[in-house]
């Protein structure tokens, strides 16, 4: 039994000492490194007489980062990644919730650091990362820093390991390892908790399930303050496989992208679908084969078009490919479907069956569970909830309530919001957020099937539909130059009539947010 992930890569640095944990542009680590510079950051930690404290990481995206991760976790701390590119009164509002008791940074972006709301102390890495790792007598690693200046210094490395074994001992698998900040309706962002066991079942389940070993290789996307980045750390850290940071800007060149995976031996990716998308509509496989190199192409985070997919899937016949489903709330996914039949351009991908040790239940109005095919909202229950949202109790009760179906003891579930249904084969089928359920004409509409439609159509890459509430219409969002009635007459034969985008806004280039997913919330400026 673990109770904090950091067991793991204990576990994980002696198996594989010199073995290449994570790797960006300009670093890579192996994982006795790892292990050594992280335990330094915790002992620090330790000796500022942190326990359970938010820690903030403010740092360029690469291997520092996920190292300062560690460090906090070793220490029974919890991290929040802050991104260096966001936008400064999001980040004064995420420091307004967090309180960080210390900000791990670098001398110079301390300085960046310093035009926000914040007073407390810093940890900066190059004050306090070992330049390599001392033999203990059993000829392993340890993380004590080699310095030369005098006979006690060992005997006090000694003592801060000693202290910090302590505070790891302390710690249980409930407490916090995370808080990742998501976009709160009311302009506040959202603090989503989430703790070891979580994380621990999650990444047991991802391993199990998809027989991740040492010789795996994962291309990371996902941004590090995004959910979706925990399959590829946390599954590296337990099996001994390598993460390579793939530069942002490669997602941009599908055609240079693929040649890194192919130069990298990258087996594994776990994306946003707009990531997948891109490389799909732009052939970028006809210039970079990758057959004998990619095995597994895991997919969260949005709707993934069976048009694209089946692009993916022409060129690359023999991947396994896998749709996951879940928000934040949720540890990163709760269902999910390895996709193992063909599906029409039209057809809807479904988000699968509940992972082992995880109950979903779709409730409708009434909360009662659906029969049928009759949506309703997707809510969940199990070990990998969040504890709620960090020092929000109003939106916690909110989201995070008792289980109608359990009237004996207290039980929460989490109400995604989402609205889905079975299909004939017991599969649950995505339909839209609760928020993009519409009423128009008097008919209930989920804009989502709007979307998978449009989809279908060999000229579209990127869609998106919103509602008009003042002038009470559809509006459909292309890059393409496409007529409405042109798409009205393609699409008819997939949705009624009253469900046809009432009005169709072409843009140069669909907006994508953050966390890889369209922006709704810019495409809204649009509607005049």
């Amino acid at each position: 039994m673990k109770a904090n992930v950091t067991y793991w890569l204990d576990e994980t640095a002696k198996r594989f000492p010199d073995k290449t944990a994570y790797a960006d542009e300009h670093k890579e680590i192996t994982f006795k490194e790892l292990r050594a510079e992280a335990r330094a950051i915790a002992c620090e930690l330790v000796q500022k007489g942190l326990f359970k404290k938010p820690v903030a990481v403010f740092l360029e995206k690469g291997v520092d980062v996920l190292t300062s991760f560690m460090g906090a976790a070793y220490s029974c701390n919890f991290y929040s990644p802050i991104d260096v590119d966001m936008p400064g009164s999001r980040v004064n509002k995420i420091l307004e919730v967090l309180k960080p008791s210390v900000v791990i940074t670098t001398g110079p972006l301390r300085e960046v650091f310093s035009a926000y709301d914040y007073t407390g102390d810093f940890l900066l890495l190059e004050d306090v990362l070992p330049a390599q790792g001392t033999p203990d007598a059993g000829g392993e690693s340890l993380s004590l820093p080699v310095r030369a200046d005098g006979a006690g210094v060992q005997e006090a490395e000694a003592e801060k390991e000693a202290a910090l074994e302590a505070a790891r001992r302390r710690g249980i698998d409930t407490d916090l390892l995370y808080v990742l900040f998501t976009s709160g309706s009311t302009g506040v962002p959202k603090g989503v908790t989430i703790n070891h066991r979580a994380v621990i079942d999650y990444i047991d389940w991802v391993t199990e399930t998809f027989a991740i070993t040492e010789k795996d290789s994962f291309g990371n996307q996902a941004p590090f303050y995004f959910d979706n980045s925990i399959l590829d750390i946390y599954s590296t850290l337990k099996t001994g496989a390598t993460t390579h940071i793939i530069p942002k800007t490669l997602f941009a060149q599908p055609v240079p992208l693929l040649e890194y995976i192919k130069e990298k031996e990258i087996n594994t990716i776990f994306w946003v679908p707009s990531a997948l998308i891109v490389v799909a509509k732009l052939k970028a496989f006809r210039n970079v084969d990758l057959s004998d190199t990619l095995r597994r192409v895991l997919f969260c985070g949005e709707v993934m078009p069976n048009k694209q997919l089946n692009v993916w899937r022409q060129f690359l016949p023999d991947v396994q490919y896998a749709n996951l489903y879940g928000p934040t709330e949720i540890t990163d996914a709760c269902t999910y479907y390895i996709v193992d039949r063909e599906f029409g351009d039209e057809e809807p991908l479904p988000i699968g069956f509940p992972m082992p040790n995880t109950d979903i239940l779709v409730l409708n109005d009434r909360d009662e569970p659906v029969t049928g095919e009759e949506p309703g909202e997707l809510c969940v229950r199990g070990t990998s909830l969040s504890m709620g949202y960090y020092k929000n109790p109003e939106k916690t009760r909110e989201a995070f309530v008792q289980n109608p179906l359990n009237r004996a003891v207290p039980e929460l579930i989490y109400r995604t919001g989402d609205i889905v249904r079975y299909n004939e084969r017991g599969e649950i089928i995505y339909l839209s957020r609760k928020d993009f359920q519409i009423k128009h004409m008097g008919h209930r509409i989920e804009l989502g099937e709007i979307e998978t439609a449009v989809s279908s159509l060999p000229e579209i890459s990127l869609n998106c539909c919103l509602y008009d509430e003042k002038r009470q219409k559809i509006v459909l969002f292309i890059e393409e130059d496409l007529e409405k009635a042109y798409i009205a007459e393609k699409i008819s034969h997939l949705v009624p009539e009253y469900m046809l985008p009432n009005k169709v806004i072409r843009v140069e280039k669909m907006p994508i947010n953050a966390n890889g997913k369209i922006d709704r919330v810019k495409l809204k400026e649009y509607i005049k």
